[in-house]
């Protein structure tokens, strides 16, 4: 086992690492979808929710949630889904007569609504993974600074964390409201620590990861792919063909940062 000194910078995305908002998402996804569709009963049908968490992972951006309800209440099995939803979302929108912008702007406005209206409840429906918190409160006392990359709104973030008394006075947050990709503030993140600094990424999305890579100044960056977040068994595969990537269990994410890399 090679030895590996513990990173300068922690980046960790919030939602699929840290947080599980997949039913706050199957919510607004369903009223969304009822808005949309004008289904007759509002009620979701049994079974539905589980059937979108284990299919959610294949969404790229928020408009195709309702569309990927529609489908699998058309009938398309999960495997197809999960195999072909690139294909399968932009020929359903098509054959649906919907556009991607009036989706968006559904799930936007639903979710804006519910914020607005019932902030609480809108929280309630978001949970940390186990052993998060107690893992983010260890870290925040050690050395390593923390900093949380996320398209997720900062003032909800600090409004969740806050409800386990996380203290805020060594984690740094950038949110949705920084308007920038996430491979900009990692290049940030080592301006603002140093060329020596070590930063290290958790993000459970792979298009995430690989758009990191892609920058050739990033290429130092350790990258992780958090395997208990929103991606898929052919995702979590593909990695064993890239050293550059190391799958993250959430049982190692709650080991000493030495001992991540073996």
């Amino acid at each position: 086992m090679m030895s590996v000194n513990a990173p300068t910078v922690l980046a960790l995305d919030f939602d699929g690492v840290l947080c599980n908002g997949m039913k706050e998402y199957f919510q607004t996804a369903w009223r969304a979808y009822c808005n949309l569709w004008q289904p007759e009963n509002t009620t979701p049908p049994e079974g539905l929710a589980e059937r979108f968490y284990r299919t959610r992972p294949v969404v790229e951006t928020g408009w195709e949630m309702p569309l990927l309800l529609r489908s699998l209440l058309l009938g398309t099995p999960e495997a197809e889904i999960l195999l072909h939803w690139t294909a399968i979302a932009p020929s359903l929108a098509d054959k649906e007569g919907i556009a991607p912008t009036q989706l968006a702007a559904e799930v936007d406005g639903v979710r804006d609504r519910w914020i607005s209206t019932d902030v609480r409840s809108w929280l309630a429906e978001q949970e940390f993974y186990p052993g998060i918190i107690p893992q983010l409160q260890t870290w925040l006392t050690g050395t390593t600074a923390v900093v949380i990359v996320s398209t997720k709104e900062g003032r909800f973030i600090q409004q969740l964390l806050q409800q386990h008394d996380v203290d805020f006075t060594k984690l740094q947050i950038f949110g949705k409201e920084v308007k920038r990709p996430k491979p900009e503030t990692l290049r940030s993140l080592i301006a603002e620590h140093g060329s020596d600094a070590t930063v290290w990424f958790v993000e459970d999305r792979l298009q995430t990861l690989h758009a990191v890579r892609q920058q050739p100044d990033l290429n130092d960056v350790k990258l992780f792919l958090a395997d208990w977040g929103y991606n898929t068994p052919a995702e979590r595969n593909a990695i064993v063909q890239e050293p550059h990537i190391h799958p993250l269990s959430l049982q190692t994410f709650s080991q000493p940062l030495t001992t991540w890399i073996v």
